[in-house]
C-alpha cells in the first residue's frame, strides 16, 4: 500500500485550501488501496529558502528543511490543494517545493486547485514545476470554482460532481504511485 500526502498550499489567514484538503481527505479515507495524510505547510514554518547549498545537492543544514524533507520523502504519492494567485500558485507552497529536489522524485502527483477559475492556472504551473523534479503529474484534476462550488465564495459547498472527479484523480494518483514505487523499490520486471 502506498502513502499519499494531501499537502494544504496555502498559509494565508482565512484561507479556503484546509477545507479543501479535509474534503478531499475525507473522501480518500473511504478507500482502501493507499493511506492518505494532510500535510500543512504552516505545521513546518518554512521561511524563504534560506539553505547555503542548491536543493539538488542533498545537502541540508537547517533543522527546518530536515524536517521538511524527512516528511516529503515518506510519500509514494502527492495530492497538492492550491489556490491561484495571480494566475499561479501559492509562493507558500512554490518555496516549499523549493527547499527540496530529490525527494519529490519518481512520485506521483494530483491536483486540487480553486479560484475563479477553479485553479487551472496554478495547477498548470504546478504540472510545470512537477515535470523539473521527476514527478508524473496525473491528467485528472479537480478545479473548483470560487462562484459555484463555495458559498460568499469562503464556505466550500461543492457541487456534485466534484466528488467523481476526486474519485477520478485519486484513482490515478494510487495507479501511477503504485507503478513509481516499484520503480524506485527496483521491483519492476526486468526488460527482455
Amino acid at each position: 500500500m502506498i502513502n499519499v500526502a494531501i499537502i494544504i498550499g496555502s498559509t494565508r489567514p482565512g484561507r479556503n485550501g484546509e477545507a479543501v484538503a479535509r474534503w478531499v481527505h475525507d473522501l480518500a479515507a473511504t478507500r482502501d488501496d493507499a493511506r492518505f495524510e494532510l500535510v500543512d505547510l504552516k505545521d513546518f514554518g518554512l521561511p524563504h529558502l534560506d539553505e547555503a547549498m542548491p536543493p539538488a545537492m542533498g545537502r541540508y543544514d537547517l533543522p527546518h528543511t530536515r524536517k521538511w524533507a524527512d516528511k516529503i520523502s515518506s510519500f509514494d504519492a502527492y495530492v497538492f490543494v492550491t489556490p491561484e494567485y495571480n494566475h499561479s500558485t501559492s509562493g507558500a507552497l512554490k518555496n516549499a517545493i523549493d527547499f527540496l529536489y530529490a525527494e519529490w522524485h519518481n512520485k506521483a502527483a494530483g491536483f486540487v486547485g480553486y479560484g475563479s477559475l477553479g485553479g487551472a492556472r496554478a495547477v498548470e504551473h504546478l504540472r510545470l514545476i512537477m515535470g523539473e523534479l521527476k514527478v508524473a503529474g496525473v491528467s485528472s484534476q479537480v478545479a473548483l470554482s470560487l462562484a459555484t462550488d463555495f458559498e460568499n465564495f469562503s464556505a466550500l459547498k461543492p457541487a456534485a460532481h466534484q466528488e467523481r472527479a476526486v474519485s477520478a484523480m485519486l484513482d490515478e494518483v494510487v495507479a501511477w504511485g503504485g507503478a513509481l514505487k516499484a520503480l524506485r523499490d527496483g521491483t519492476t520486471p526486468a526488460r527482455p
